[in-house]
């Protein structure tokens, strides 16, 4: 088993990284390469590691040990490892690590203690971590985060608690944090019941984490004073929880925060009064918090830049009273759990708006988007994808000519003018019309695009079957991604795609396509192409020079025909591996003795068989002889005419 290792795992980035995971070695294998520097080993069978056991592996720079059984780290296992900065050793029952068994490391930075069984964190050995940023410590039976002493913390950034048996936070353990700054605490699944008032004073973090704490006055007492970024206070599912007052967030007053998240919570006693607290934040996600409506009359929101109101119960747009956040720039209602309804302007005071998600929300418009986009002239990002059919009028973005994305993705389009609907949006850089339903027979559908870079028209139907010389693509000739897969195309004109001469990406993929719509790509060099699940059998030999000009291909899923009738082909295949992706999937659907072998190991003898040589020379002989006959007659012929 250990000698076919490599080749049953593959091998990336010119073959130092290695994945052996799960193969029931006991050791490391003689033929993984001395060179290599990151290696993923877990699922093996370690259950003592000690200086000899990665001793050949001097470059190592990544240690995957996940699941080893290991017990026993000894000292100096990691010695030789200079470069070595990460350590993974999660999920191993470690019984011992000595003192010194972390040695060795010029900089290691990240440290995967995931349950392993610790409850104190006097376990640890704190030679050689001056350079650690990350410690991940989750999933154990840890009661107390104080760390040992003389613990280097100057350089830790990430503490991860998360799922341990912390319920209570001293002073005396906060304090061991020592000098870090900035750092990313979580406490998520602990359930915090007491912090001891003036533990967290003055200390600045990146993020708190305190995910299912039942009592969020708790948080918010324990930390007045202090500063972070990102405080995460969401529960759970199966979670309890209590439910969220005006009273709870008092403490919020008290400390220096830029984003919450209260995800999947339930509020009580909602008010303008509940919010008093919030108007320092700049980011704040609501998502999942069972809310029909915010309140009118909430004052001081005048820093909030972004918004989360995902998995709510709107009936109508209005009922987020968007008033109340005029700086908002990020707006994201997805998966409204109710029927939405867009109404008349209710967004129009969000003048600085630039992102606005309301996918999967079950919005139906026969008259779309003017009207909801009211006033939103500096919106670059908007999401309306899987929603109920929406109808656009011509020009239907016109109030938001800045928008720079555009996904309609699963939302069945009804385009009622004969002109564009996107002709206003020269900023246009992306466009989603997936499985849209279009009219695509309408070939000014695409008009007014100058700067259109991506479009994708996947899942919609061309008539016949066909893309025709005469299209809506002619339209938008700085495109350079196009995505047309599993359009039911059988056929592409050779002049379909003559105005996109900027191209670099072209999937076709899961159509019907033969080898005659390659020469539609004969003006393309230097393209992604993927033809993969379609119906090629016999790619004509010149449509040849028009692959090798393109960058990457992929065939795969296809019924390539392996007898010698495409010869030319199969010779050109092996020639350029290189260029070819999915190779493994790229088979042979003919002959039948061949079915199912990759392209790239067929040998094809296409050369005369002893019968076909037999029949040539009787051929020739017969000729010779007829040939000398009318000679004679000939000659004969004409001497008897002189």
């Amino acid at each position: 088993m250990e000698s076919g290792w490599a080749q049953a795992r593959g091998e990336k980035e010119a073959n130092k990284t290695y994945n052996c995971e799960n193969l029931g070695l006991r050791g490391i294998p003689d033929t993984l390469p001395n060179t290599t520097e990151f290696l993923e080993f877990g699922f093996n069978f370690l259950p003592t590691i000690q200086v000899t056991t990665f001793s050949r592996l001097i470059d190592l720079i990544f240690l995957d040990l996940t699941r080893c059984q290991i017990n026993w780290v000894h000292e100096d296992t990691f010695q030789s490892h200079h470069q070595l900065n990460t350590i993974v050793l999660t999920g191993n029952p470690l019984i011992f690590m000595a003192e010194t068994s972390l040695n060795g490391p010029k900089s290691l930075k990240h440290l995967f203690l995931i349950q392993t069984g610790l409850s104190n964190l006097q376990f640890i050995p704190v030679h050689n971590l001056e350079k650690l940023e990350s410690l991940y410590l989750g999933s154990n039976h840890i009661s107390s985060i104080k760390l040992p002493e003389n613990f280097p913390t100057q350089n830790l950034k990430v503490l991860d608690f998360q799922n341990n048996a912390i319920h209570y936070l001293s002073s005396k353990a906060i304090s061991s944090l020592g000098q870090a700054t900035n750092l990313s605490l979580n406490f998520n699944g602990n359930d915090i019941k007491y912090i001891e008032p003036g533990a967290f004073h003055s200390r600045v973090f990146q993020s708190l984490k305190f995910g299912g704490t039942f009592n969020l006055s708790v948080v918010f007492k324990g930390l007045q004073n202090s500063t972070t970024q990102s405080l995460w206070l969401g529960t759970y599912e199966d979670t309890d929880d209590q439910d969220l007052t005006p009273a709870i967030f008092e403490g919020l007053c008290a400390m220096s925060v830029e984003s919450i998240n209260l995800q999947k919570h339930h509020f009580a006693d909602l008010s303008s009064t509940t919010f008093r607290c919030f108007t320092q934040l700049q980011e704040l996600d609501l998502t999942g918090t069972h809310l029909k409506e915010l309140p009118s009359g909430i004052e001081g929101m005048n820093s909030l830049k972004k918004l989360v109101l995902n998995v709510n119960s709107f009936e109508q747009l209005c009922q987020i009273n968007a008033a109340s956040f005029p700086s908002l720039t990020d707006l994201y209602i997805k998966g409204n759990l109710r029927k939405l309804d867009l109404g008349v302007g209710c967004l129009e005071k969000l003048e600085n708006l630039q992102r606005l998600d309301l996918s999967h929300s079950d919005i139906q418009a026969s008259d779309c988007c003017n009207l909801p986009l009211k006033h939103l002239s500096h919106l670059q990002y908007l999401n309306l994808s899987y929603n109920m059919p929406i109808g656009l009028q011509a020009q239907a973005f016109k109030e938001c000519p800045k928008l720079e994305l555009l996904d309609l993705a699963f939302t069945h389009l009804h385009v009622n003018a004969p002109q564009s609907p996107f002709q206003n949006l020269s900023y246009l850089k992306a466009l989603n019309l997936s499985h849209c339903l279009l009219n695509t027979s309408n070939q000014h559908l695409l008009e007014g695009l100058l700067d259109l870079r991506l479009l994708n028209l996947q899942g919609n139907r061309f008539q016949d079957g066909s893309i025709s010389k005469t299209n809506l693509l002619q339209t938008v000739g700085s495109l350079e991604i196009l995505i047309l897969s599993s359009c039911e195309l059988f056929s592409i004109d050779q002049q379909a795609f003559h105005s996109l001469g900027k191209m670099r990406y072209i999937d076709l993929s899961h159509n019907n396509l033969t080898g005659d719509s390659i020469s539609a790509l004969s003006h393309l060099k230097g393209v992604y192409l993927n033809l993969a699940a379609n119906s090629l059998g016999i790619i004509s030999p010149h449509l040849l020079p028009i692959l090798s000009q393109q960058s990457t291909i992929n065939l795969s899923q296809n019924p390539l025909d392996c007898t010698c009738s495409n010869f030319y082909f199969i010779t050109w295949y092996k020639e350029n591996l290189q260029k070819l992706e999915g190779l493994e999937e790229t088979v042979c659907a003919n002959p039948p003795s061949l079915r199912g072998v990759p392209l790239s190991e067929v040998k094809l003898s296409c050369g005369m068989t002893a019968m076909g040589i037999f029949f040539l020379v009787v051929f020739l002989l017969l000729f010779a002889i007829l040939l000398i006959l009318s000679v004679k007659f000939l000659l004969r012929w004409k001497y008897q005419h002189i």
